[in-house]
């Protein structure tokens, strides 16, 4: 049964920093797509970053290009999002996701697995 459980969400004034982390369990990962969304109150979830688990290519929204960067660890089958000088417009609940494949994909409709989520708040 595939799990992926985030942390490292919490309280963060803007211009700082933070790692999301996503553990990985019940399958191997080789051969997927690794991604985050993010959903804020009121809005529909929307695409972060992914990353593909074998090569390493990435992709990113333009919201947050240049401020995150999306990495994995396969020892430790983990992926990580470090989010640096964030804005109040990041707040939001952070989700892992994951597919099968190799192209990045932006729609979290082509996306099987789910974790429960992480809340990021940045206060301004």
């Amino acid at each position: 049964q595939v799990q992926l459980v985030e942390s490292g969400g919490g309280l963060v004034q803007a211009g700082g920093s933070l790692r999301l982390s996503c553990a990985a369990s019940g399958r191997t990962f080789g051969g997927h797509i690794m991604g985050w969304f993010r959903q804020a109150p009121g809005k529909e979830r929307e695409f972060v970053a992914a990353i593909n688990w074998i090569t390493g290519n990435t992709a990113y929204a333009d919201s947050v290009k240049g401020r995150f960067t999306i990495s994995r660890d396969n020892a430790k089958n983990t992926v990580y999002l470090q989010m640096n000088s964030l804005k109040p417009e990041d707040t939001a609940v952070y989700y892992c996701a994951a597919k099968p494949g190799i192209v990045l994909r932006y729609s979290d409709t082509l996306y099987d697995y789910w974790g429960h989520g992480t809340q990021v708040t940045v206060s301004s």
